[in-house]
């Protein structure tokens, strides 16, 4: 077997260990707590068929790697919960420190790829990557909706701290901003999601 291929393989066994990453929001219908490999699944399914909503034309191939590889680095760094206000202080620093390990495993030219596609996500920085943000704040919405808003009750998450968050979904679906937004009211009518 040839080097670049033996990487390649090391790769992907490594992100095995995504499965096992687990975050705050359960799955539908009060099921247990996602693992990071299910949120991006999810995320990627719902980039594809929600692809018509974006503000600007976007390439659905590169949008769905994005929603695919935005969390390997919670290998290393840790689940940072979306309203954990301390943790979010270390999350860039974590997170920068695990993409330098674990995408080193690939051959460099793949490693220059995830890693330019990763920092785009992170930062924003093109169609692409603020409709794959768009889903990594509707992803999570839909469930805790689901759940009558338990995630939330747990946590103590007030409507406003999910409106910080949705906020962001506009730069990538005014569309889909204002589905969150009925969303919320609905939540907030119901007593799910406290003012």
């Amino acid at each position: 077997m040839d080097e670049r291929l033996k990487k390649q393989l090391a790769f992907a066994l490594e992100i095995d260990k995504e499965k096992s990453i687990f975050r705050q929001t359960s799955l539908s219908g009060h099921g247990r707590l996602e693992n990071d490999a299910e949120h991006a699944w999810h995320m990627a399914i719902m980039a594809y068929l929600l692809k018509e909503y974006a503000n600007e034309p976007i390439d659905i191939g590169k949008t769905m790697i994005m929603c695919l590889i935005h969390d390997i680095v919670e290998i290393d760094a840790g689940d940072t919960y979306a309203y954990d206000e301390e943790n979010l202080k270390t999350q860039k620093a974590r997170e920068d420190a695990a993409k330098e390990r674990i995408y080193s495993i690939l051959p460099e030219d793949q490693k220059a790829e995830l890693t330019a596609l990763f920092d785009e996500f992170e930062n924003y920085a093109s169609p692409e990557a603020r409709f794959a943000r768009a889903m990594d704040n509707i992803q999570p919405l839909i469930l805790n909706v689901s759940n009558d808003g338990g995630d939330w009750k747990e946590h103590a998450v007030t409507s406003k701290n999910v409106y910080g968050r949705q906020s962001k979904t506009k730069l990538g679906s005014e569309t889909l901003f204002a589905a969150a937004d009925e969303m919320i009211q609905d939540q907030i009518k119901k007593g799910n999601l406290p003012e």
